[in-house]
């Protein structure tokens, strides 16, 4: 009867289809026994569907076979009752519905066909536990349970893969098929049943042969499907070592032949990339590795192409043509287009090959993204692979896949979209980031005697600068009652770093203000963020002499109060509270978000008045793993110091990141005191250097070269770096600056130069002269053209726009300025930049930095670095800036340093310089300065620079005139 009501409903929903239309003359005719070979040929042609569908036949058959043997076995040998008799049958079906409800969760929103093998397992291990002797019937009772829980994982991949891999006009014909069988299938069981007992097999040997037939089964569809084998133990792998999130799966094609391209961060990046997605993916593979003895039965399981760019130029092109024909016929091919396993933990320039393995077919190239990765310990972080701890239990990793791109995509233009892919995934890292106190914390318990902070006078371990923070928080908590933001007048010091870590773990806001403005320009800073207290130090104040809006609070004072039960109440407390309860007790009411405000950090008003940048723990904490994972910081390490805290640079760079890393710092109050600095490098054995190329210059002048003997990093920032100052620094302490980008609004750091990696036959390219260096992890850059935000194409100069999380909140109650710069996440630098086919970036100039002169736009930034090259200096000796002009709109004006017999000189050349004429300043336009006007942080003062050559300007039209 049910066999007979499967074929009505098989000749219905296959007559359904076949009606013709009304006025097509045709008569509709039945055929159920031809439609149903004819859908039983399009399962054949499919192997992976035609398997599914005897899977699927094969678990009604067993279904039928042990439900009538399950009856048999109560009797003969549990002596059960008709109730005890519907309780193994419960156990059973209960069974089934938790491993139906495993397999769904464990597949993580995909068809995991791994699981198929793991149910066929379980239902031979326990099939066999049921053959054991004098089974008592709880123990029966739980063994059909796990026997059903198994049957679960083994049916629900075996059903989605039913409903999801045919054609959908063809997918009801398929599935009344597959009905249809299922019934045989148990038509067959329960056939199979009376010929066990016809020859004399109790139950018990039913379940043992129920288990031979099962292991058979399985050997057969691992042999016709090997692929599926790699699987098992892809599910294992993913399982017990990392947890994986799926990003953009309606972007995987369901069918029909792609190409992935995904960046290349571990050797498993294959197997991760497997356990993502359902379809079969070939993978183009390093054929020194496809030939590992240990590497190659898997990598022939799966179908991998071996290529190598050291293959004969023929076995090169048979390799590509391979994939490009594996992809012709409908199948997925995946390549990492870096070429290697990236060893500096940024993304690799990508290689053109991709582009000829697409070519010719109307495939998609869909981008790939991997995230978490590094830092796992099949990754090369701090240059060793496997030998490493592993930082958690179940490593959260992100594959993040993108849209569709055409096949005529380029390469650079696919390594785009992928680093695109990755700072969205960045935000998955949200999870396991900590705000910054909690993040100072953590590495001052792990590390307690580990050197943290010095300056010229002290040195303090983890464990005392954890102590001393709760002391001050502790002592600052009535002082800063009821107050968002706080006040911090302090150089870089450790008294500066600690107060700034008491006002983090209390949840106020510290704003440390820029003792190099005017008393006006601090004024306005206090009045924006409402400030009521300031704390500075006598000895400081002494030295400044400037104004201090609100209260002032003197650290000297805030010590001279304290006495010995107070320092061993915050030992205690530093050691013993939880982080949480540590927080409430310093003072803080709330609980600190990720997105909270860290800091405001005013920009330094060289182009405008200061804006306060509102930067958050996410977006602090971000820039610091970021610069991590370039440059691997080590317990041994130690940072120079010497940056501002109410610069950007200083806050993140030489205050925040040593004490989230576990990393040590040196400070000290003055970046230009060179002679002291050389001696502080040299005692304290510093290893990273970070600094302005204004300040390079002060040390090359009074630093001598042994002094620098243990730096092993020099990271120049915040102003151009010109070849010439940066070869001069190495020519004397034998190390290559390495210069990079960033800005306040992006907390700071965007893009970095590293140290190339080296092996034999082996280079990876960390930095290029005169460029800014890659994009960070997690950063995404464009190139767009600043009117119509049109995107602009390698080698072609524009607009910088910057996207990652280390993007500022926005500006401080300035929502319209805000506005201005923020477009889609996008962050607008105002810069002037080219990016070439690596990824690597130049600044070639500012918005503001331009004169329109005869309607041309003239960059400063171009012609300041002629003229220093006309007067064969290594320190920067001009200034180019704008000023009026009647006839041509604007015209250039230039401060210079120079002698007057050396200028003279650079005028006399000025016609031999490749530059337009409008580009070329008057000779009357040099205007001679005792020294150029720079900003605390080590940047040109652009303003003062302007308002200075105007007025030299007009007294010279002045004097003229008279």
């Amino acid at each position: 009867i049910l066999i007979g009501l499967a074929v009505i409903g098989l000749w219905t929903s296959l007559g359904i289809r076949r009606v013709p239309p009304a006025d097509s003359g045709k008569t509709f005719r039945l055929n159920p026994l031809g439609d149903l070979f004819q859908q039983v040929r399009y399962i054949r042609a499919d192997r992976v569907l035609f398997l599914a569908v005897l899977g699927n036949t094969y678990f009604w058959f067993l279904a039928a076979l042990l439900q009538t043997n399950i009856l048999f076995y109560s009797d003969d040998f549990l002596h059960a009752g008709p109730v005890r008799k519907g309780y193994l049958q419960a156990a059973l079906a209960i069974g089934i519905g938790v491993g139906s409800l495993a397999a769904g969760y464990l597949s993580g929103k995909k068809i995991e066909y791994g699981l198929i093998p793991v149910g066929s397992i379980g239902l031979t291990a326990f099939a066999l536990a049921l053959f054991g002797n004098g089974l008592g019937f709880g123990t029966v009772a739980g063994l059909l349970g796990m026997l059903g829980f198994f049957a679960g994982f083994f049916v629900v991949p075996i059903n989605a893969l039913i409903q999801h891999r045919p054609d959908p006009d063809r997918k009801g014909g398929v599935i009344a098929a597959a009905n249809l069988l299922s019934f045989a299938g148990i038509f067959l069981g329960s056939a199979v049943y009376y010929l066990f007992v016809m020859v004399h097999l109790d139950a018990r040997h039913i379940f043992l042969a129920s288990a031979f037939i099962t292991v058979a089964g399985t050997i057969y569809v691992l042999v016709l499907l090997p692929e599926s084998l790699m699987r098992l133990l892809l599910w294992f792998l993913v399982h017990s070592i990392y947890r994986i999130r799926i990003e953009g799966r309606g972007n995987i094609p369901a069918k029909g032949g792609a190409l992935f391209v995904s960046n290349h961060l571990s050797f498993i990046d294959a197997l991760l990339l497997m356990a993502s997605t359902e379809r079969h993916v070939r993978f183009l593979m390093y054929k020194k590795y496809y030939d590992h003895p240990l590497i190659h039965p898997f990598a022939a399981i799966i179908g991998a192409i071996p290529i190598s760019a050291e293959l004969r130029p023929r076995e090169m092109i048979r390799s590509l043509r391979t994939a490009n024909e594996t992809i012709k016929s409908g199948h997925v091919v995946c390549i990492f287009a870096e070429g290697q396993i990236t060893r500096i933990g940024q993304l690799l320039p990508f290689r053109r090959g991709l582009e000829r393995i697409i070519k010719g077919t109307d495939a998609p190239i869909v981008p790939v993204n991997l995230d978490g990765i590094w830092g796992s310990v099949f990754s090369y972080e701090k240059g060793r692979f496997l030998w490493k701890l592993p930082k958690d239990i179940l490593h959260p990793i992100t594959v993040s896949y993108g849209a569709h791109m055409p096949s005529t995509s380029t390469a650079f233009e696919v390594r785009e979209a992928v680093q695109e892919l990755a700072s969205n995934a960045y935000k998955h890292r949200k999870l396991r980031m900590k705000t910054l106190p909690r993040a100072f914390v953590r590495a001052a318990r792990r590390h307690p005697f580990r050197f943290a902070m010095a300056d010229a006078s002290s040195a303090l371990g983890f464990a005392s600068a954890l102590t001393r923070t709760v002391f001050l928080a502790r002592r600052l908590k009535p002082v800063w009652q009821d107050q968002e933001m706080v006040g911090i007048l302090l150089p870089p010091s450790i008294a500066g770093a600690l107060v700034n870590f008491a006002a983090l773990l209390m949840g106020k806001i510290p704003v440390n203000l820029n003792y190099t403005l005017s008393n006006e320009g601090i004024a306005s800073c206090a009045r924006q963020c409402q400030l009521q207290t300031v704390v500075t130090s006598k000895a400081f104040l002494e030295r400044v002499r400037i104004d201090v809006p609100g209260r002032v609070v003197l650290l000297e004072e805030l010590a001279a109060g304290s006495n010995l039960d107070d320092k061993w109440i915050a030992l205690l407390m530093a050691w013993t509270f939880p982080v949480r309860l540590l927080e409430r007790a310093v003072g803080g009411k709330r609980k600190i978000q990720l997105d909270d405000v860290a800091t405001i950090i005013f920009s330094s008003g060289s182009t405008g008045d200061p804006k306060g940048v509102m930067l958050t723990h996410y977006n602090i904490g971000s820039n610091i793993e970021q610069l991590d994972q370039c440059f691997a910081f080590k317990r041994r390490d130690r940072v120079l110091g010497v940056l501002p805290f109410f610069h950007s640079f200083g806050f993140t760079g030489t205050m925040a990141l040593p004490m989230v890393t576990g990393t040590g710092v040196v400070y000290h109050p003055s970046p230009l005191d060179a002679q002291a600095i050389g001696v502080l490098v040299e005692h304290r054995a510093v290893t990273f250097l970070l600094a302005t190329p204004t300040f390079l210059q002060a040390y090359m002048r009074r630093c001598n070269p042994e002094d620098f003997g243990s730096v092993q990093f020099v990271l120049v920032g915040a102003e151009k770096l010109h070849e010439r100052t940066a070869q001069a620094f190495e020519d004397k302490f034998g190390i290559r600056p390495l210069e990079a980008y960033g800005c306040t609004e992006c907390a700071p750091a965007v893009t970095v130069n590293t140290r190339d990696y080296r092996a034999a036959g082996f280079r990876q390219v960390g930095g290029k002269r005169g460029k800014i260096g890659h994009a960070l992890p997690g950063v995404s850059v464009r190139i767009v053209d600043p009117e119509s935000f049109e995107p602009r194409s390698v080698g072609q100069s524009g607009l910088l726009l910057v996207r990652g999380p280390n993007v500022m909140k926005g500006y401080l109650n300035r929502p319209d300025k805000t506005a201005e710069v923020l477009r889609d996440g996008w962050y607008i630098t105002g810069d002037i930049a080219t990016l070439d086919q690596d990824g690597f970036l130049e600044i070639t100039d500012r918005l503001t930095r331009f004169s329109k002169i005869a309607g041309e736009m003239v960059p400063h930034i171009r012609v300041e670095e002629k003229l220093q090259e006309l007067a064969d200096m290594n320190e920067q000796v001009f200034a180019v800036t704008t000023g009026p002009d009647e006839k041509k709109g604007e015209r250039l004006l230039v401060l210079h340093t120079l002698p007057e017999g050396q200028l003279k000189s650079c005028i006399e050349k000025l016609g031999q310089i490749d530059l337009p004429n409008l580009w070329i300043p008057r000779p009357n336009a040099f205007f001679r300065v005792d020294a150029l006007p720079h900003l605390g942080s080590g940047k040109l003062d652009l303003r003062k620079i302007r308002d200075l050559a105007l007025q030299l300007s007009q007294g010279l039209q002045a004097s003229t005139l008279s």
